[in-house]
């Protein structure tokens, strides 16, 4: 039997796979950045679901200090993609609309990724046509709220059983008890878990922080037309904005 070759950079990263899916329909300077930009963002999607994974296994393990280090490098990749538009607006209206037309049906608001994170996050609002079998099986997880309740009440809090035990797949609503241990875990800064739900409420800020960002570019790009795939544009993505994953993490702050 040959030696088993040892890999080089390129067929460890597959280079010539990742480099040949980039296949521009025009020949518009501008198509590549557009296509490479976006395909970043799923790989980053791709990694964050990864990340959150095992934050939920940490959380629900109670390692409080190894889910604080997962959610802080979530909260470091939501910082990145934020970035990554900064990019995609050196990009004018007149240079996207020279390859627009191309796109055909195909919109961001298809990434069957993002909406499988938001998911995990707790969404459950979903039209049915867009219930792929990934986004099914996330629905019918605990997301991560769920997972952060369960890691409080293994370090002391005290949560009502029905709480930690809720049908996943069912949204959550807002409850006095857990209100009232977050008001405990926000009583002092060293309490246990603190660090835990301010990371979160990071991981939160950062989701709230790029829909706000691909808005503006949204606008400053295409303004207030349709988005591509007949999508309201810019009008839709307002309307997801200051819509928190975690609402009583922010709320808690107001509670005296």
């Amino acid at each position: 039997m040959p030696p088993t070759e040892s890999p080089t950079y390129g067929s460890y990263l597959r280079l010539p796979d990742l480099l040949s899916c980039q296949s521009p329909q025009t020949g518009e300077h501008d198509e590549l950045l557009f296509i490479v930009i976006h395909q970043v963002y799923e790989l980053w999607f791709k990694q964050i679901l990864h990340e959150t994974a095992l934050l939920q296994r940490r959380l629900e393990d109670g390692d409080g200090q190894a889910a604080l280090r997962t959610a802080r490098r979530i909260g470091k990749i939501l910082k990145t993609i934020v970035g990554q538009l900064d990019v995609l607006e050196t990009m004018t209206p007149r240079q996207f609309a020279s390859f627009r037309p191309e796109l055909g049906s195909a919109s961001g608001f298809q990434s069957a990724q993002f909406r499988e994170l938001e998911a995990t996050m707790g969404r459950r609002d979903f039209d049915a046509d867009a219930v792929d079998s990934a986004l099914s099986a996330a629905i019918g997880r605990r997301s991560v709220f769920d997972s952060l309740l369960r890691y409080l009440a293994a370090s002391g809090y005290d949560l009502p059983q029905a709480v930690l035990d809720r049908e996943p797949s069912t949204p959550r609503r807002s409850d006095p008890a857990v209100r009232q241990v977050l008001g405990a875990v926000y009583g002092r800064d060293s309490a246990p878990g603190a660090d835990v739900c301010e990371a979160l409420v990071d991981i939160d800020e950062g989701i709230q922080e790029w829909r706000y960002r691909h808005v503006k570019m949204v606008e400053r790009t295409i303004g207030v037309q349709l988005g591509t795939g007949g999508s309201t544009g810019a009008q839709y993505l307002r309307s997801t904005l200051f819509r928190p994953a975690f609402p009583e993490l922010w709320q808690v702050r107001g509670a005296s």
